[in-house]
């Protein structure tokens, strides 16, 4: 998966760059809103107790100021991310103990039939590692100015 195939997979709905919410569970609801708003998600209730279990298993906070909360679930059919910000930072257990400010939430059916889930994942992990990008990305206040980092613009 390259920046570009990574890009298209966005929408300007799916792109939240003033979250407010103040702890884990609640970004996490405010982060499956569009999906929900957007009627891709069959279960709200489903998504987030998913991916309560997943945070469970340990922290998606993956350090940096960044979180990825990832789940499978029945509740989609396909692939969704939804990327969201918050200047303030939320405390998301992450592994370095940092607030974190960037979030990136990932959702898909069990068995995707073009199997971008991992894909997905690790091209954002690899985008997130380069510090001028994570702090640009943080910074986005407009979806293209979001779109033109993620590809590398």
């Amino acid at each position: 998966m390259n920046s570009s195939d990574l890009a298209r997979l966005f929408r300007p709905t799916f792109f939240l760059p003033a979250l407010k919410s103040k702890d884990k569970e609640k970004i996490i609801e405010e982060l499956v809103q569009p999906l929900i708003d957007s009627g891709l998600v069959k279960s709200k209730r489903l998504v987030i107790d998913t991916l309560g279990k997943r945070e469970t298993l340990g922290s998606t906070g993956i350090g940096k100021g960044v979180a990825i909360p990832h789940c499978r679930t029945m509740a989609v059919s396909d692939v969704h991310v939804v990327a969201g910000i918050t200047q303030a930072g939320i405390d998301f257990n992450a592994v370095d103990g940092k607030k974190v400010n960037l979030l990136f939430l990932i959702v898909a059916p069990p068995h995707d039939s073009s199997n971008l889930y991992l894909p997905i994942l690790g091209k954002i992990v690899e985008i997130v590692r380069d510090t001028k990008m994570r702090k640009a990305l943080t910074q986005a206040e407009t979806f293209e100015t979001f779109i033109q980092i993620i590809r590398g613009e």
